[in-house]
């Protein structure tokens, strides 16, 4: 049954984003405070993440006429950027959470509203495995398990990718369906070293139906204007956890400068931050930091003049992807090099470098920044046919 809206509804706040990544600053304090129990819980604090919710973390990209910031590409990377720069786990459910508030662009208005007003709403996307979708009488039949669920344990709707079956024989034709909590089984199954408070279990659709407004094509025709809402879906998913790498390096650069004006290693006289290798490392990576930054921007940037454009996509899909592998490479290279000029402190458990080192190798794990992207890149630079994966 479809909720009605009501106008007294409370909508989380729909702030400038300036106002957004201020108030995500004023979190830092208390994600301090409750960081140490993040691994062993596998999830974050309830607490903590209604606070998230409040400020519309995770309606980032929701259409605003739905009580989202709608927000532009380069804000949200911004954004994921800080939350990402804050906590891995807080970064990697903002991107997750905030970029999956863009289907509220190719549901109906009645269906999108029955998800998103609820203030806490957080969809989990189901990519990591394919189910099976039947026609039955005014919707479908969806049974199926998908890992990697991040945000589980906190989610309101469920949407995996999907493939409809006719007369017991896959059709080819993927689709997204959308389902609430009471119709999904999680397993517990989150045991990992790095992102640990994602809580990014597997979730299980068993002969569940859902009526046929929460099915959409996986390349939906959106019913919302903006050029963001028509971009390829197989483009969103990696452009949403790329930018956490991004984040974490920045948090760990941030965190290293605090230490290095105290820290001496064994029998030098000098602190860190006065020795010149010191010196000329940080510039390096600060200097391959923004390069990574700015090509993932402009690919991105590259991507919606195409799509608006009407061009051929598949060559700016081929360098989006390789931007997005770049910066997640580039990313954990970075911390790797601050870990070991820091020198055993970094290892830690208690120290917020050995954090971001865990987090930054779990999330250039994702399968959106693979290798193959080079390789398409190659080819396509070579006139050869593309692999079929990687763009």
């Amino acid at each position: 049954m479809t909720l009605a809206h009501s106008n007294t509804f409370k909508q989380p706040r729909c702030l400038p984003v300036g106002d957004i990544r201020d108030a995500l600053q004023r979190l830092s304090g208390t994600v301090a405070e409750q960081r140490a129990g993040f691994d062993a819980a596998g999830q974050l604090p309830d607490g903590l993440f209604d606070s998230l919710a409040d400020l519309g973390l995770f309606r980032l990209l929701l259409p605003a006429r739905l009580g989202g910031h709608e927000l532009s590409a380069l804000d949200f990377m911004d954004v994921v950027e800080d939350a990402a720069a804050l906590d891995g786990s807080i970064g990697w459910l903002v991107g997750n959470g905030g970029g999956m508030g863009r289907v509220g662009g190719f549901l109906s208005e009645a269906s999108a509203r029955e998800i998103f007003d609820d203030p806490k709403a957080f969809i989990v996307a189901g990519t990591g495995g394919l189910g099976q979708v039947v026609a039955t009488d005014g919707g479908v039949q969806v049974s199926g398990r998908w890992a990697f669920g991040s945000g589980a344990p906190h989610g309101t709707w469920f949407s995996p990718v999907c493939e409809v079956y006719e007369n017991g024989v896959a059709s080819g034709r993927k689709v997204l369906v959308y389902a609430p909590r009471k119709d999904v089984f999680l397993h517990d199954n989150w045991r990992v070293s790095g992102l640990c408070a994602t809580g990014s279990v597997d979730f299980e659709f068993r002969d569940v139906l859902v009526p046929d407004r929460f099915v959409h094509d996986f390349q939906p025709e959106p019913n919302h204007p903006g050029t963001l809402y028509r971009l390829p879906t197989l483009s969103i998913f990696p452009w949403t956890v790329a930018t956490v790498p991004l984040g974490l390096a920045r948090g760990a650069r941030d965190a290293f400068l605090r230490i290095a004006s105290q820290r001496k290693r064994r029998g030098d006289s000098l602190a860190l931050a006065e020795r010149e290798l010191v010196q000329s490392e940080l510039g390096r990576i600060d200097a391959q930091l923004a390069a990574a930054r700015v090509y993932l921007r402009q690919v991105m940037l590259d991507l919606l003049e195409g799509v608006e454009a009407g061009a051929d996509l598949l060559p700016l899909r081929v360098r989006f992807r390789m931007g997005c592998t770049f910066a997640s490479e580039t990313a954990l290279c970075a911390i790797n090099r601050i870990t070991e000029i820091a020198g055993a402190v970094s290892i830690l458990q208690n120290s917020p470098l050995e954090r971001y080192e865990r987090d930054a190798r779990a999330a250039a794990k994702h399968i959106a920044m693979s290798s193959v992207a080079y390789i398409n890149g190659g080819k396509l630079a070579l006139g050869q046919e593309l692999l079929p994966s990687g763009y």
